[in-house]
């Protein structure tokens, strides 16, 4: 088969898009090639300088483009909501990409709320802003969420540590960012059998770059990058436009289906093409899945939205 590439991409005319983290790297690549295709999309990023500057680079590429930029720090629950209620107005949602993150963090940071950094950005605050948008995306009548995970999610401790679930205890900022890709995907999962289970057609998929070439290595909050990651880098990664595609193909492709996880499909699936993959053993445990959504709920305080009726459908699903 052919190479799947941005002209895969069919068209987004009349879509409404948001992705998280997108003034820089895979984000803001996706929400270029999203933009291009006729979407409406709306960028988020914690800065405002960097959000305006993102979208001008992109309406410098296409003049027509319909993107505007839109404060958010997945790591502050009140930004949630309130990005939330904002775009809570628009007509439908048709497609939400979970992006954003931190990587790294050398020393345990806490989010205002109280969570571990990683966690609560990468997962929690993206966990969070799903269930407060489902209203808006059950108005569009093929909603579409698909989560960037990252390869991480099969290393480290491979499991989530529901035991320690913000390290407290033994901080490992290679560990915790581990977990929190996990948790992305065990989220992936558990988002789509709930939405099957209450007949909210939702598809949920998830992704993963590979080893691109961004600022979430090179320039973030975390440690410079060791010996190995650097030849690594230096011969077996991609640019941020490549490591895009698997977000785009999860994103877009008409032919996907909730659950499906793509990824590089080359060596190690660090580079080329995008191909789905089988989900990491560690992301199968759906036992996992719905004991760290229901952590999740308790943690953030936003609560999946069934009725006493439905809740015991779910419950026998």
């Amino acid at each position: 088969m052919a190479a799947w590439t941005t002209h895969n991409i069919p068209s987004q005319a009349g879509k409404l898009a948001v992705v998280t983290g997108a003034n820089s790297g895979i984000g803001w690549n996706t929400a270029l090639e999203l933009a291009r295709a006729g979407a409406s999309v709306i960028l988020t990023a914690r800065s405002r300088e960097k959000g305006e500057d993102a979208v001008h680079r992109i309406q410098r590429l296409l003049p027509s483009a319909q993107v505007r930029y839109e404060q958010l720090d997945l790591a502050s629950l009140a930004s949630v909501h309130g990005f939330a209620a904002k775009i809570g107005s628009e007509l439908k949602l048709d497609l939400l990409v979970n992006n954003a993150g931190v990587m790294r963090i050398p020393t345990r940071e806490l989010t205002e709320d109280g969570f571990e950094k990683q966690f609560g950005t990468n997962y929690l605050g993206h966990f969070a802003l799903t269930l407060l948008l489902l209203p808006l995306l059950q108005r569009s009548p093929a909603p579409r969420v698909t989560s960037v995970s990252s390869g991480a999610a099969s290393m480290g401790l491979k499991k989530i540590n529901f035991d320690d679930l913000q390290f407290e205890k033994t901080y490992a900022p290679w560990k915790v960012y581990c977990q929190s890709k996990l948790a992305n995907l065990l989220f992936m999962q558990e988002l789509a059998r709930r939405s099957a289970a209450q007949g909210i057609p939702l598809l949920s998929n998830a992704a993963h770059p590979g080893w691109a070439s961004t600022n979430l290595q090179s320039s973030g909050p975390g440690r410079p990058l060791n010996r190995f990651e650097n030849f690594i880098q230096n011969r077996f990664s991609q640019n941020s436009a490549q490591g895009a595609l698997p977000t785009l193909r999860a994103a877009t492709a008409p032919d996907t289906r909730s659950g499906e996880y793509f990824a590089p499909g080359g060596t190690l699936q660090l580079t080329g093409s995008p191909i789905l993959v089988p989900l990491p053993k560690p992301a199968q445990n759906s036992e996992a899945a719905r004991k760290l959504w229901d952590v999740s709920e308790q943690l953030t305080k936003v609560e999946w939205p069934v009725t006493n009726s439905t809740r015991a459908a779910f419950l026998r699903s």
